[in-house]
């Protein structure tokens, strides 16, 4: 899941599931904010995608240098018509 967020910077999903991705994902982005080999060897032994791991590290981390903390954004979106899940939209911040 955190590959489609660092793909695609927005992911629908379970307000549940959205709450366990935040920590896993923010962590990602500050092993991409440092930059360095070290950190890129880090960050793809949970991200197996190349491209995904290569814009982690080419436009989000830069995007994300000068903030301390709290990349992410969690919106509620309301209850799934099928079972009544609570839904939420987990996506990075534009700065």
């Amino acid at each position: 899941m955190a590959t489609s967020l660092f793909r695609h910077e927005k992911v629908v999903t379970t307000q549940a599931k959205a709450k366990e991705l935040r920590p896993y994902a923010e962590k990602l982005i500050t092993w991409a904010r440092r930059g360095d080999l070290h950190a890129r060897r880090q960050v793809e032994r949970y991200i197996k995608d190349r491209n995904a791991a290569g814009h982690l590290f080419s436009e989000i981390g830069p995007r994300f240098a000068a903030r301390p903390g709290g990349y992410t954004r969690i919106v509620k979106l309301g209850h799934r018509s099928g079972d009544g899940a609570e839904m939420a939209r987990i996506e990075l911040l534009a700065e």
